[in-house]
């Protein structure tokens, strides 16, 4: 019989996160404080993020102890498995090996959990007795409404209104776990308020969602605010998947020609990525690759500069691929794809040419996730489709130069509360949507006044 899947025992779970900010080649751009124009402190941050986790955030240290009580945790379902897609190779009929680390077997169904039961713990272990934060497409909410509960933290989840109305499952299942869902914009604050004022029927963003969370958080009591992707902490936390799918590749005596993941923030991509990249970075040839949507395009079209996280300017200036702070995505299907900014981290990858980036449009995608439901049975969610279109190109690729490779991704959660947006696919209502130019011209302007990085 073909060996399908890699699996760890529980012992063989990695004990530290990876913190790639230690072995850059060239150093990162300091986030920047709005007001001063200068790199901002952790006094800066400590109205929003207590101290444990605003330590970590600036931390350069290259490997950092993951606690005993969320190594418990995540052994629900961690070291989660590796797999080897026969049956999608062999449609494909490419010269390639695809494999694939499942994070679709996570309670809330995707890797968001890594890092939101680390947040759980130092919010707690820091006092903090209520947590708010933002979701997209529901996966974040989902999972730090899940984390909240075991650690006994109060959530309130402010949760993109379009995807509010597209996903009700996921508002039930944040639901479920303790969390109050809110769509954004909401009336509960100016943020969402001025919104509202100027565009009552705002299909929010995560930019409005993340100002109106933070906005919630610094002026309530014993509140602390929670990212789910882009910064450097929830990265950090998120290279567990990485540092397992090299255990399991080394037990099987294959290292990949290519690491691919999906990206919106881009915190399942680094992930995966960070711990290949730093085999890339001290000689090892691998090709990295990110795919996002051409809806929102950040690192394909966007320019390299500073901005803000969210709308109403409460975030530092970040060092990021930006499509300006003020961008509303359309209504695609991938909501938690739907961001303006990427990771300082995987800005700066990609900036140095570590990492490369690709972009599909949702048909292509929605074309890649059903051929791969109907081959390797699993149902992606629609911000993994993006990686297996990506997946299915470099295949294609590989046929084209005749050349047998090695591909490893990242299966970041399944996409069985998401099946309206297959029901629209499958009955034609989707379309190839693509940023146009003079929304690039808009993110210039937007920044224009900005510091340069």
């Amino acid at each position: 019989m073909k060996q399908v899947k890699v699996l760890l025992e529980d012992k063989e779970i990695p004990k530290k996160w990876y913190n790639i900010v230690a072995d850059l080649p060239t150093p990162m751009k300091p986030p920047l404080h709005p007001g001063t124009g200068q790199p901002v402190t952790h006094d800066d941050l400590a109205a929003i993020f207590p101290m444990n986790i605003i330590e970590q955030e600036a931390s350069s240290q290259r490997w950092i102890d993951i606690p005993d009580e969320v190594l418990q945790k995540y052994l629900l379902w961690r070291p989660s498995p590796l797999y080897r897609a026969y049956n999608f190779e062999k449609l494909l009929n490419c010269p390639v090996k695809i494999y694939y680390k499942h994070e679709g077997v996570s309670p809330a169904g995707s890797h968001k959990p890594n890092a939101a039961i680390p947040m759980a713990y130092y919010n707690k272990v820091a006092g903090t007795k209520r947590i708010v934060t933002e979701t997209g497409a529901g996966q974040w909410g989902s999972a730090l409404a899940m984390a909240t509960q075991m650690f006994g933290l109060e959530c309130r989840v402010y949760m993109v209104k379009v995807s509010y109305e597209q996903k009700p499952y996921r508002r039930m299942m944040m639901n479920t776990w303790g969390a109050e869902c809110l769509p954004s914009p909401s009336n509960l604050t100016q943020a969402g308020r001025n919104v509202l004022a100027e565009h009552p029927d705002s299909p929010g963003s995560l930019g409005i969602a993340i100002s109106e969370a933070i906005e919630d958080a610094v002026n309530s009591k014993n509140t602390r605010y929670a990212l789910g992707s882009v910064l450097n902490h929830v990265l950090l936390y998120q290279t567990i998947i990485g540092l397992e799918a090299q255990k399991q590749m080394e037990k099987i005596g294959i290292y990949p020609d290519v690491v691919m993941g999906c990206c919106g923030g881009g915190s399942n991509f680094a992930g995966l990525a960070l711990p290949f990249t730093c085999d890339k970075i001290h000689g090892k040839k691998v090709k990295i690759v990110g795919a996002e949507p051409t809806s929102c395009p950040s690192m394909t079209k966007g320019p390299f500069a500073y901005d803000f996280g969210d709308l109403a300017k409460t975030t530092p200036l970040l060092p990021m691929y930006t499509l300006g702070h003020d961008y509303i995505p359309a209504p695609i299907h991938a909501g938690g794809l739907r961001y303006h900014g990427m990771a300082p981290i995987v800005s700066h990858l990609v900036k140095e040419k570590l990492v490369e980036a690709r972009a599909y449009d949702q048909l292509k995608t929605f074309d890649a996730g059903v051929k791969w439901a109907r081959t390797e049975g699993f149902i992606p969610a629609p911000e993994t489709n993006h990686v297996i279109a990506a997946v299915v190109d470099e295949a294609m690729r590989a046929k084209e130069e005749g050349k047998e490779k090695v591909i490893l991704f990242n299966w970041s959660g399944h996409g069985l509360v998401d099946l309206s947006a297959y029901d629209a696919y499958l009955s034609g209502k989707l379309e190839a949507y693509e940023l146009p130019d003079s929304e690039i011209d808009r993110a210039l302007n937007a920044i224009k006044d900005f510091p340069k990085p």
